[in-house]
């Protein structure tokens, strides 16, 4: 059933070799359409009925999406930071203060 959503590794790659500056609109979009296809349906087909390139390309996958959510995660974190101790400084120097 969803063998028929997934995309071939070979898809993956040269979609992922062509650099986004360099695809048009529609490219982009079908490409991020492709990815989302090819998610859902590599999670929603069990293990025992991937093939061993599909079971590789699913881990690599997963993992760069962890790593790109744990990036998004440190820099949200470094934001906040940054805020706070803005936000310090200014109370320090009184200029949060309101009329």
């Amino acid at each position: 059933m969803s063998d028929a959503l997934r995309q071939s590794t070979t898809d993956k790659a040269a979609s992922s070799l062509k650099p986004d500056s360099q695809k048009s609109t529609l490219e982009s979009a079908g490409d991020s359409v492709k990815s989302t296809a090819d998610s859902v349906a590599g999670s929603v087909q069990p293990s025992g009925e991937k093939s061993a390139t599909q079971k590789a390309s699913d881990s690599v996958t997963g993992g760069s999406k962890d790593a790109q959510n744990q990036g998004s995660s440190m820099l949200g974190q470094a934001q906040e930071g940054l805020q706070n101790a803005a936000n310090s400084a200014s109370d320090a120097l009184g200029l949060n203060k309101k009329a």
